[in-house]
């Protein structure tokens, strides 16, 4: 779990970032510290339930019994399908998905959610919300409010210029 006394100490010292008072200059620091910080966490909290970040993501993308291609997935995840096929590799071996072949077309790779998976994915849920828990204690609803807001719009714009990128 995380200290609440550390949020709130680090919330007066930037966490964990020292920057200089430049306006322009913060927002990728900043970015890249939250996404390390996160990645972190959740490296921890995952290995409560035996994944690595990134496979908690993709768990999460899928339903039980409804097929997903390997590309269809990439691009929900934003990333490209031999990492995609990586991933796939580790989760089939721990019966977490199941790979099948399009129903008309053979060539192309599905990915299936076993009922262990779906088990594991509802972990996941509890392991996110666990953590966002633990963040948004810290922090007045209306400041919840404005910082998702801002951080959904920030997401959005840097997945459609990735997407331009690949």
């Amino acid at each position: 779990m995380i200290d609440r006394q550390s949020l709130s100490d680090s919330s007066n010292s930037g966490g964990l970032l020292t920057l200089p008072d430049k306006g322009g200059e913060r927002m990728v620091p900043t970015l890249l510290s939250i996404a390390k910080s996160t990645r972190a966490f959740l490296m921890l909290m995952l290995t409560e339930i035996d994944l690595h970040p990134g496979q908690d993501q993709l768990l999460h993308r899928l339903e039980l019994g409804v097929p997903v291609s390997v590309s269809a997935l990439a691009d929900l995840l934003a990333v490209r399908p031999s990492t995609v096929s990586k991933m796939l590799d580790r989760l089939v071996d721990k019966n977490l998905i199941e790979r099948t072949a399009h129903r008309q077309d053979g060539r192309r790779t599905m990915v299936v959610l076993t009922p262990e998976g779906d088990r594991v994915k509802n972990s996941v849920q509890g392991i996110w919300n666990r953590l966002e828990a633990d963040l948004i204690s810290a922090l007045s609803p209306r400041e919840v409010e404005t910082l998702t807001s801002a951080l959904v719009q920030v997401d959005g714009l840097l997945t459609v210029k990735l997407r331009r990128l690949r």
